[in-house]
C-alpha cells in the first residue's frame, strides 16, 4: 500500500511506475476521494464535539425551555452526525479499495514490459533434454503408469481436479521432504500453516479476493478465503505487530494445500498438473530490515537453484517484466523448467519464483520494528516458492522418462522415495 501523503509529493514518479506496470489507475480520482474524506472528517468531529457539549449542558440545572431547546438541538445534531458518518464510512471503503489499486514501485532494474513474454532470460542451467524416442507428457506418462487420474477428479471434484496415487503420492512426499530439508538447512523455521484467511489479510498482502478476474475461492459468508499461498498466511503471522529489531530477519517456511480458480487458464501450455485448481507448495517468507532485503532475496532464488540443480533439471531464471510483477512486488525473479512434453519440441514452464515486496505489505498489515533511533518503521517482506509440488512432478516426470515408458527417479530423491524408478 502506498502512503497518501507520498501519493501527493511524488504523484508524476507514481503515475509513470503505474503505466511501466501497463496498470490503468486513476490518481486524480483517488487525491479528489481522499479530499473529501478528510473534509467530511473535519466536520463529523465538529459535529462530534458539539453533540458532547451539549450532552455536557444537560447534566446541569436547566429551566424547562433551555432543556427543550438543548433536546431539540442534540436530535438535530444526532441527526446531521449519522447522516455524516453514513458518508464517511462509504468514502473510506471507496478510497480503501483505490489507494489498493496502487502498485508497488518497479525496481528499475527489472525490464520493462506488458506481459510474461517480455520477460529477461537471465541465466541458464544444464542443457534442455531431447530424447532419440517421441517425448510424451505428463499426462500421458502419468496415466500410463497409473499415478495420476484426471478424469476420475474431474467425476469427483470438477475440471483442474486430480487424484495421484502409488508411487506418484511417494514421489510428492520425498519432494516435500527434499526440499523442507534444503530450506531447514538454511535457517527457516517450518510451519504447517492454515488453508483459510480473512479477506483483510488477503487484502494486506495484495490479493483481491473478489472480481471477475480474482483467482481466490471465497467462503461465502464467512469474511474468509481459501488461500492460493501460504505466501498469505506467513505474511499474516505478524499483522499489527512491532517486531524487535535485534530477532531480524524471520525466516519461515510453510507448506499448505493452494487453491486457485485460475480463471482464463486454458490451452495446451494449461494442460494437466501445470494450472490446477489444487496443489501443495512450500513457501519460503522472510521479514526483514530494509537494508538487507535485496541481499535476501538474492538468496532465496540461491536456495530455489539449490533445490532444482540438486534434482538435475535443465532451468533458467527470468527478470519478470514489470506488467508481470503483480501489484506487491518490487521486483521478481521466476525459475522455468526444462519441459520436453510441453509444445512440440519442449518449452521452459514456470516452476518457482521469489519477489521482494518491500514495505508495501508491511504498510498494509501494519508490521514494524523499532530502529535504532526509536523511530517505528515498517518492515521489508519477501517470499519465495521453494517448491510448488505439482509443477515440479511435470518436470521430473518428462525429464526422466525412458522409451520404455518409466520414469527414473532423480538421484536426490532416491533416499527418499524407495526406489529408483516407476514402471507399470
Amino acid at each position: 500500500m502506498i502512503d497518501i501523503k507520498e501519493l501527493k509529493s511524488r504523484r508524476d514518479e507514481i503515475a509513470n511506475n503505474i503505466k511501466n506496470r501497463y496498470m490503468n489507475v486513476d490518481l486524480d480520482a483517488i487525491i479528489k476521494d481522499q479530499e473529501e474524506r478528510a473534509s467530511i472528517l473535519v466536520e463529523v468531529d465538529k459535529l462530534r464535539a458539539k453533540r458532547n457539549e451539549n450532552a455536557q449542558k444537560m447534566k446541569q440545572k436547566l429551566d424547562q425551555n433551555t432543556r427543550a431547546q438543548l433536546i431539540e438541538e442534540g436530535k438535530k445534531v444526532k441527526s446531521e452526525l449519522a447522516s455524516l458518518e453514513e458518508k464517511l464510512s462509504e468514502i473510506e471503503k471507496k478510497f480503501a479499495e483505490e489507494v489498493r489499486t496502487i502498485p508497488n514501485y518497479a525496481s528499475p532494474e527489472a525490464p520493462i514490459g506488458k506481459e510474461d513474454k517480455d520477460n529477461l532470460a537471465i541465466k541458464f542451467v544444464g542443457e534442455p533434454k531431447h530424447f532419440q524416442f517421441k517425448a510424451k507428457d505428463h499426462v500421458q506418462l502419468g496415466e500410463a503408469l497409473d499415478i495420476l487420474d484426471f478424469d476420475k477428479g474431474a467425476k469427483v471434484s470438477g475440471q483442474k481436479f486430480y487424484y495421484i496415487k502409488k508411487k506418484g503420492v511417494i514421489l510428492q512426499m520425498a519432494l516435500e521432504r527434499y526440499a523442507m530439508d534444503i530450506v531447514v538447512k538454511h535457517g527457516f523455521t517450518p510451519f504447517i500453516t492454515p488453508d483459510v484467511a480473512k479477506e483483510e489479510i488477503l487484502n494486506g498482502i495484495g490479493f483481491n479476493p473478489r472480481g471477475a478476474e480474482s483467482n481466490i475461492y471465497t467462503i461465502e459468508g464467512t469474511g474468509t478465503c481459501l488461500v492460493g499461498t501460504a505466501e498469505i498466511t506467513l505474511g499474516g503471522y505478524y499483522s499489527d505487530t512491532i517486531l524487535e529489531k535485534k530477532d531480524l530477519p524471520i525466516k519461515m517456511t510453510g507448506l499448505s494445500h493452494c487453491f486457485r480458480r485460475e480463471a482464463g487458464g486454458a490451452g495446451q501450455y494449461s494442460k494437466g498438473l501445470y494450472r490446477v485448481h489444487q496443489f501443495s507448495k512450500l513457501e519460503m517468507f522472510i521479514y526483514c530490515l530494509p537494508e538487507e532485503s535485496e541481499e535476501f532475496h538474492k538468496q532465496i532464488l540461491s536456495i530455489e537453484e539449490e533445490i532444482f540443480s540438486g534434482l538435475g533439471l535443465p532451468y533458467r531464471i527470468v527478470d519478470t517484466a514489470t506488467g508481470d510483477l503483480g501489484a506487491p512486488a518490487y521486483r521478481k525473479f521466476d525459475i522455468e523448467a526444462w519441459m520436453p512434453g510441453r509444445g512440440d519440441d519442449g518449452e521452459y514452464g514456470e516452476v518457482t519464483s521469489t519477489s521482494n515486496c518491500t514495505d508495501y505489505q508491511a504498510r498494509s498489515l501494519n508490521i514494524r520494528f523499532r530502529d535504532d533511533d526509536g523511530k517505528l518503521k515498517f518492515v521489508h517482506m519477501l517470499n519465495g516458492t521453494a517448491v510448488a509440488l505439482s509443477r515440479a512432478i511435470v518436470a521430473i516426470l518428462e525429464n526422466y522418462q525412458n522409451e520404455d515408458g518409466s520414469v527414473s527417479i532423480p538421484n536426490a530423491l532416491i533416499p527418499y522415495c524407495g526406489f529408483d524408478r516407476i514402471e507399470k
